[in-house]
């Protein structure tokens, strides 16, 4: 599943979180439609208290939803790719009117705001190598703010294991 990575940070964080919390976030991670019950067990925790600690973690910006993991291929999405995209000049307006517009095309299944050689990333499912090449044609070379862009073949896509460390 790719996670809805964002850098935002939330500055006005209530608390921090302690080895329940991370316990709790840690099952979820793994399995988002555990019962009350099984994220009780796994934390540690009387069950009656599970829903207030995840309404807590929801408040306090630390847990964002709760997200199904969508086999794109399964839905027909035989290509994915992610695309590299240099932005012309890095005037707000245009890089607030990119990042709004790039979401909402076709096929795009997320959107990251790089630093370094790149601006932007999007990571595109699309039914065939014709039609990804026809969203690249349409929505990016035609984009007044964009001004190259470069597009990598995903082959296969494994989740990483990186969140448990994070949770300790």
């Amino acid at each position: 599943m790719m996670q809805n990575l964002r850098m935002d940070t939330h500055a006005s964080k209530k608390r921090s979180i302690d080895d329940t919390d991370r316990a709790l976030l840690r099952a979820l991670s793994h399995n988002a439609r555990q019962s009350g019950t099984a994220l009780a067990a796994a934390a540690g925790i009387a069950e009656s208290t599970v829903s207030l600690r995840l309404r807590r973690l929801q408040d306090d910006g630390y847990l964002r939803g709760f997200h199904a993991d969508i086999d794109v291929t399964a839905l027909g999405a035989t290509v994915q790719a992610l695309v590299s995209i240099k932005l012309v000049k890095h005037v707000r307006s245009e890089v607030d009117e990119f990042r709004r517009a790039a979401p909402s095309w076709p096929g795009v299944l997320a959107l990251f705001h790089m630093g370094g050689a790149d601006d932007y990333l999007l990571h595109v499912a699309a039914r065939s190598a014709s039609d990804l090449r026809d969203f690249v044609l349409t929505h990016l070379a035609g984009h007044p703010a964009v001004a190259h862009t470069e597009t990598n073949l995903i082959f296969e896509h494994v989740e990483g294991r990186g969140l448990d460390d994070l949770l300790g």
